[in-house]
């Protein structure tokens, strides 16, 4: 009947479209061509949406290096599309980082992130920064995961965890939260490549976000930054990339102690960096309390508020892209209380 083949036509037509896309992708030579095929295959339908009443599935658009897509779910729950788009957030984050890190998001933003000499310490460090918050959240790791860091992360409700591996004493404590979704990546995300957005009656693809702009810091200010300083300055930096425009991350060697993020203004994400730093300064290791204070902006400021509301909470060095036309203001501003200030040359806008 005509129900039947109009079914069939369908499957047909896509089967082929999909082919033909991919052959397409395979030959074009040109990053954004007039006319350009997106190849997708569904690996699965999910429970919802972001929210109940909207239908959702995932698909690939191809073979990404490390991408969450390819992970492979060791035990837990199906997951949703929040989940899947929380845990490529925390993926993304923590594979911006070499030393042994830990990042937990919530909400796609970050709300903890830290290294640390191992697993276990790289994890306490970065729940200390928010704990609240990391509450039904996502934990991602770069490395291996052993028995003791799983212990301590089963002591938190925890949506997913993932991570290149696990010890199999590791996967035996999980295994006593049943629900607990735990992904093995196997290696860490290639993110160099495209990424598509879709808008209201067309879609924007861009080159992803995977230049750090670390290269050519300058010193924008009479005094330069210390080697510890620095170091926590790149540190927070790597954070800022991966956190909700407007940004401000505060942190203290390599542990952030306050994120404000997706902000309208600036300063208001100081502000809440600030609020949410001063309800864990007592809970911060003696170490780490006595490292100095620095923050990272994903933007230039255009005004010198941010650096001089900086300096009344002890901030002591400052990273930002620069280039605002206002850039005295603030340079002024961290000459005035000893603020050591670089600038990147690289702006980190993330909606």
């Amino acid at each position: 009947d005509l129900e039947l083949r109009r079914t069939l036509a369908s499957k047909a037509f896509s089967y082929t479209a999909y082919y033909d896309s991919v052959i397409s992708d395979y030959f074009t030579l040109e990053q954004f061509p007039e006319k350009k095929a997106i190849g997708l295959s569904r690996i699965s339908s999910l429970r919802y949406g972001e929210n109940p009443h909207q239908k959702a599935s995932v698909y690939k658009t191809g073979n990404v290096y490390g991408s969450v897509v390819q992970s492979i779910k060791l035990q837990g729950k199906e997951l949703s599309y929040n989940n899947y788009l929380d845990i490529d957030s925390a993926w993304g984050t923590v594979c911006e980082f070499d030393p042994t890190a830990c990042v937990i998001v919530k909400h796609n933003n970050p709300c903890g992130v830290a290294t640390g000499d191992i697993v276990l310490d790289a994890y306490k460090r970065a729940l200390t920064c928010d704990s609240v918050s990391a509450f039904g959240g996502i934990v991602a790791f770069n490395c291996s995961v052993d028995k003791q860091t799983a212990e301590e992360i089963i002591k938190l409700f925890t949506e997913c965890i993932i991570a290149p591996d696990y010890s199999e004493d590791a996967m035996e404590v999980f295994s006593s939260k049943k629900d607990l979704r735990v992904l093995k990546a196997g290696t860490k995300l290639k993110t160099s490549g495209i990424e598509y957005r879709t808008i209201s009656g067309g879609m924007l693809i861009q080159d992803r976000d995977s230049v750090l702009g670390l290269d050519n810091i300058k010193t924008a200010t009479e005094r330069k930054p210390t080697e510890q300083e620095l170091e926590s300055l790149k540190f927070a930096w790597r954070v800022c990339k991966n956190v909700k425009s407007n940004t401000i991350v505060l942190t203290r060697g390599t542990q952030t102690v306050g994120i404000g993020a997706g902000q309208m203004s600036r300063i208001d994400a100081l502000r809440i960096a600030v609020s949410k730093m001063n309800s864990i300064t007592e809970k911060l290791q003696d170490d780490v309390k006595k490292m100095p204070l620095v923050l990272a902006s994903d933007a230039f400021f255009p005004f010198g508020d941010v650096p001089e509301e900086a300096s009344k909470v002890g901030v002591t060095a400052i990273i930002q892209p620069g280039g605002s036309l206002r850039d005295d203001d603030s340079i002024s501003v961290c000459n005035k209380n000893k603020i050591a200030m670089v600038f990147t040359g690289m702006r980190h806008f993330r909606h």
